[in-house]
This record gives structure tokens, sequence and C-alpha cells, in this order.
């Protein structure tokens, strides 16, 4: 009997794509990684350095991060002139309401897209889609003048309602739907299952990879919002973190050290954030392929 014999490939089926075998080539990858690696933390190491330093150490010129004793002067100038935990607090509690009710409205609104049969449902899908290419500083005056219209201009409403709308993630959401068998739907429904059931009790939880994902995307622009919250508050007890270290300017100028204790402040709860959850941040990401999104 004659048997062909296959050509051996030079990759297994399936494998991932290496840059060649032994030893060199893996050098050189970890020798790229690490330099990158450097490249990206360099800032930020100087940022720390900058935020632990006197002022005038900070502005002798030379390249070392370090140019004088290290102190906790810039920190402790911050947190006298400005009120950092009430900051703190609302900055948590917008970023969780924002979270909270924009995977509300996003889910539904996404499911209706994606399972939906009413008239329009391609005109409403179209207009989803174009909304994301509006630059948000377009409605600014808008909404300023809808928030004074109901009398809403120096409340946490103003600062949440506007941040709720998010049609990226409507469209990411919707997307994900698209996957999910519509036989699981079918079959609950046969045993008497109600539209709203089926969403609750099959479609969320085989979403909760891209759920997580995108509450942690909104999470964090709700966090990091600055234009707005500025613009819509004026009373120092609603401002966000971002908004009230803003505010806490010196009278001779730029301070750099000042600045990067501002900058690092800010920042420190969500590096936190992403310290505990990176394993489930990752995990949502690579799972969902919003990598490339």
């Amino acid at each position: 009997m004659d048997r062909r014999r296959r050509p051996k490939s030079a990759e297994p089926e399936g494998a991932p794509l290496l840059l060649g075998h032994g030893r060199l080539p893996k050098v050189l990858a970890s020798g790229a990684l690490i330099t990158f690696a450097v490249l990206w933390l360099l800032p930020f190491v100087w940022a720390i350095a900058t935020s632990f330093q006197q002022e005038q150490d900070v502005a002798k010129p030379g390249l070392n991060p370090i140019k004088g004793a290290l102190t906790l002067e810039p920190y402790r100038v911050i947190l006298e002139r400005g009120n950092v935990p009430i900051w703190a607090f609302n900055s948590i509690l917008v970023a969780v309401l924002v979270t909270a009710i924009t995977i509300a409205i996003s889910t539904l609104a996404a499911y209706g897209l994606s399972r939906g049969t009413f008239r329009g449902r391609k005109l409403l899908l179209a207009l989803t889609v174009s909304s994301i290419m509006v630059p948000p500083q377009l409605l600014i005056v808008p909404l300023f003048q809808e928030m004074l219209a109901f009398n809403l201009v120096d409340t946490y409403w103003a600062v949440i309602l506007p941040q709720v709308v998010a049609p990226m993630m409507v469209f990411i959401l919707k997307r994900f739907f698209d996957g999910i068998p519509r036989e699981l739907e079918e079959a609950a429904r046969i045993d008497g299952a109600s539209d709203l059931r089926v969403f609750w009790s099959i479609v969320l939880p085989l979403s909760r990879p891209i759920v997580a994902a995108v509450s942690v995307f909104v999470f964090i622009g709700a966090w990091n919002n600055f234009m707005w919250p500025y613009i819509v508050t004026n009373d120092p007890a609603l401002m966000t973190l971002p908004v009230g270290l803003a505010t806490v300017k010196d009278a001779y100028g730029v301070v750099y050290a000042q600045s990067m204790a501002s900058a690092l402040l800010a920042a420190a709860p969500l590096i936190i954030v992403f310290l505990f959850f990176q394993r489930r941040i990752v995990k949502s990401v690579a799972t969902t392929g919003l990598g490339g999104t």
C-alpha cells in the first residue's frame, strides 16, 4: 500500500508565532521587551522621584531624576491646601454610580439592538455607531444648558448623568451578544421565560467577561474625567479628585514637585485597583478582544 508522507511543516498547526528556535531569538525577544518596559516606566519613575523633592532641587539642571534630599513636603502641601478625603470620596461615588448606570443602560440597549425586531432598528444602530465619532467637546455647551434647565448644576447628578451614555460600550456589548447562540434563549422561552428573564438568567451570565472589561473601562474613564466635572461644579465639596487637585496651585507659578504629587495622588487608587484585579482585567480584555478596540 502506497503511503504518501506529508511534508513536515515548520510549525505545528495552531502553534503560536515565534521568532525562531534556539536561545538567541528568545534572548532578543526578552531584550526587546525589557527595553520597551524600561522606556515605558522611565517617565513614571521620574514623576515619583520629582514628587519627593524640594522645588529648588527639581529646578536644577541635569538628567539625574534625584537632585536633592528626598522629602514629603510636596504631599504635605497638597494635603494641607486641599480637601483630599472629600474629593476622593466624590470620585469614588461618581465613578461607581457612572459605571453601574452605564452598564445597566448599555447592556439593555445592546441586547435590544442585537435581538430586537422593531421598526427602525437599523437606523438606531447606525445612529449609535455614528455618535461614536462625535467629539465629546462638541457636547459640552448643550449638556451644560440642559443641566441649567433642570437646575442640576453644582450637584452630583450633573456630574454623573451626562457620562452614563456610552455608544461605544453599547456597540461592543451588541457585537458580543450577537455571538451568543440564540438556541439557548429559545429553549428558555419554550419553558415560559420572559425576555427580561432570558436576559438576566442566560445572556448576562454568559457575558461576564465582556461586562467586566467594559466596567473597568467605564470606571477608569469616569475617574479620570476632568473637563466635565470642572465645568459643571463650582462647590469645592462636590469636586472630584482630579478637579480638586488642579485647584491647589502655588502663587509662584508652576511647581513641578507639587504637580507630580497631585498626579500621583489622583492615579494611586487606579493603580491599587489594577494591582488587585490585574488578572481579571487582562483576562477580560484577552477573552473579549478589546485590546484593539
